[in-house]
């Protein structure tokens, strides 16, 4: 923890933003960033072999201007002012190569390193981008460049150069005319000086202490831009760079590293939180007893002697070193809604988790600042930072003291590209509308939800998908989960909880499932129930902030229903499955699949019902089934495809998807 007084830390923030105050472009900020931090420590990164690499400011500046010039030769034809796309995924060199394309007089378009190549197009085009930098081999419709060309390319003198003044980001939607937010060095020199007043609330973000953050979240994102690279780099601080972000080099850089600071969005503290509690239970007895006492002992929720070991230090400093080391010194969750019960556990660690807000168009506007767990724990997301300025506006549906969270600030961007048109940015009376329904008490804001999320259910009140999905966070076999309202013909919308499983349960945990969902279910108001419940048989689609596309889910339901299972669905009747087809063929192929089934499982056929389930009635398991179903497909000289096993359980299931794959091969 910090050990600096209030006054000193001002002092040290005050210091450092003067230099900002008069001019304020991308070059004063890199010259003032060098200038205050030449000999402090900039850079920890990992080699091949796992061992930590680092080095100083005035080495980083050193590093930056043999880029540049490289980085010049490279882009020499391409006129000065243009855009250049960045697509890289975090490193040392990321930081390096954001920097150097600025100071060779070009703007930047900044691009997810994951983007699929269609996508990149796209975006390339809508912003007018005349080169990219990737480390893809894959050919693009501009100029692309890797590191290694770059290197090898003629050095030119940039001195005398103007350095670009702009910074391209990106809204999720990467398909059709995207939004694209345009900020200049003087929103993004105010995002800065957002940190002004941050003494007055805390001593631990920002202070003169080394501190040595973990540079995770991708900097093509607004939180991982501004919380992590921006800020820290700018106080002089230590970026710390896992090899990839795999659980595990994280937590080997968060701990070889000492890591000090850790900044992640919402899925990365419920997974870690998840992970934690499931240890715990599988360690049990004093191990997990002791656990949950640190638990609620660390949310002032029992007192020391109740708590009696498990308060002691010596114990704290043992969990936390079996969990992500004992150096955080604080935590912030930000890009989407934070679970209570997540807080809970991390802050019963002892890592102190906060809870923050920020949007693509205005940067990061406020984070929870109390030192007091228990306001912690209600994961508001604080007051408006210096220079921002919050208010509600009340909408039809909400309830007295919510409304849509408008946000007014020099952050905000100052222009927007979109189908490839650039458009002044549209505010009213100074305030930007933030698309989030919102309500306030005395500690600070809270978000209910997106606009465009809102659920109206039956009576015409709105429902906020975010806090649903709370009540069904912590389920075992249940990897994510989403709420969406499904249209019921009219203006109300059917409350719909979609779940994601994990490869390792069956037929009687999804039972289990589905009597846990519906026991949290008959739990709540009724205006929050839950309607109808549906397994998504694949992966979630994720945004490049790790968030659930919720509108990509909830097309899917209309667009292709077939990849979901409904909870309640009733099994069809033979004459509803097979009305379709020759009943002669139908016998002869249900008598062939009984035949596989009977073999597989050393049952006579006269003992295995059509409708009989593999596991629960037959008594099979997942490594039988791949007999059975490598079987089934010899048999009908057939592939049935890799995503349907496990959905197929029965004779009857897979009786339908033969004669469906056969009837597919005849009208080819």
């Amino acid at each position: 923890m910090s050990n600096y007084s209030k006054s000193k830390i001002q002092d040290y923030v005050d210091t450092a933003l003067e230099l900002l105050k008069t001019k304020q472009t991308f070059k004063d900020l890199y010259q003032a960033i060098i200038k205050n931090n030449a000999k402090r420590q900039a850079v920890i990164y990992f080699d091949e072999q796992g061992r930590s690499k680092s080095y100083t400011y005035e080495e980083y500046d050193d590093r930056t201007k043999n880029l540049t010039y490289h980085l010049a030769g490279a882009l020499k034809d391409i006129e000065k002012g243009s855009v250049i796309a960045l697509k890289l995924k975090n490193s040392q060199n990321w930081s390096h190569f954001f920097f150097a394309i600025l100071a060779s007089g070009y703007n930047i378009l900044l691009i997810d390193a994951r983007l699929a190549h269609e996508n990149t197009e796209n975006l390339l085009k809508q912003a007018s981008a005349k080169a990219i930098i990737a480390n893809e081999v894959e050919e693009y419709s501009i100029p692309s460049f890797r590191l290694n060309e770059i290197n090898a390319a003629e050095e030119v003198e940039t001195i005398d150069c103007e350095w670009g003044n702009e910074v391209i980001f990106c809204s999720s939607g990467t398909t059709g005319d995207a939004k694209l937010m345009v900020m200049d060095g003087e929103n993004i020199c105010n995002q800065i000086a957002a940190s002004h007043e941050l003494p007055n609330s805390t001593l631990h973000i920002i202070h003169p202490k080394p501190i040595r953050i973990l540079a995770m979240i991708p900097f093509h994102h607004i939180f991982g831009f501004v919380a992590v690279f921006l800020w820290y780099t700018f106080y002089g601080h230590c970026l710390v760079y896992p090899t990839t972000i795999s659980t595990t080099d994280v937590i080997n850089a968060i701990k070889a590293g000492k890591v000090s600071h850790v900044y992640s969005v919402p899925l990365f503290w419920d997974s870690l939180a998840t992970k934690v509690t499931r240890t715990m239970e599988m360690k049990g007895g004093k191990t997990e007893e002791l656990f949950y006492k640190m638990v609620e002992y660390n949310n002032k929720r029992i007192s020391k002697s109740e708590a009696g070991l498990a308060a002691s230090k010596g114990i704290q400093k043992k969990f936390k070193k079996q969990i992500l080391g004992k150096y955080i010194e604080y935590c912030i969750s930000g890009g989407g809604a934070l679970n209570e019960d997540t807080t809970s556990i991390i802050n019963g660690i002892g890592y102190p988790l906060h809870n923050g807000f920020g949007m693509t168009e205005i940067g990061v506007s406020s984070v929870d600042l109390s030192d007091d767990v228990n306001v912690r724990l209600k994961t508001s997301i604080g007051k408006p930072f210096y220079g921002f300025e919050y208010k509600l506006d009340h909408l039809p549906g909400c309830h007295e003291g919510e409304g849509e969270l408008l946000i007014k600030s020099k952050t905000v961007h100052k222009k927007e590209i979109i189908g490839g048109k650039v458009e002044e940015t549209s505010l009213e009376d100074g305030f930007f509308r933030s698309g989030d329904i919102a309500c306030k008490d005395e500690e600070g804001y809270y978000i209910k939800g997106r606009i465009k999320d809102t659920i109206i259910n039956a009576n015409g009140e709105n429902v906020y998908p975010d806090e649903i999905e709370t009540y069904f966070k912590d389920i075992k076999h249940v990897t994510n989960q989403c709420v969406v309202g499904v249209e019921n013909g009219g203006l109300s919308q059917i409350i719909t909880l979609i779940i994601e499983l994990d490869n390792e349960v069956d037929q009687l945990g999804i039972k289990e499932i589905k009597d846990e969902l519906k026991a949290i279910n008959n739990s709540l108001p009724n205006e929050k129930k839950i309607e109808k419940f549906l397994i998504y048989k694949h992966k979630f689609p994720l945004s490049s902030a790790m968030k659930v596309k919720r509108q990509a889910l909830k097309k899917a339901i209309t667009d292709t229903p077939t990849d979901f299972i409904d909870f309640d669905e009733k099994p069809k009747t033979s004459e509803e499955r097979f009305k379709d087809f020759n009943p002669v063929e139908v016998k002869a192929t249900i008598e062939i699949i009984k035949n596989c089934f009977a073999k597989t499982l050393a049952l006579p056929p006269i003992k295995i019902g059509d409708d009989d389930h593999w596991i629960n009635n037959l008594g099979g398991d997942s490594m039988s089934y791949i007999v059975l179903v490598d079987d089934i497909n010899d048999q009908f000289k057939i592939a049935i495809p890799v995503e349907k096993y496990g959905s197929l359980a029965t004779v009857n299931d897979f009786a339908e998807e033969v004669l469906n794959i056969k009837k597919e091969q005849k009208n080819l």
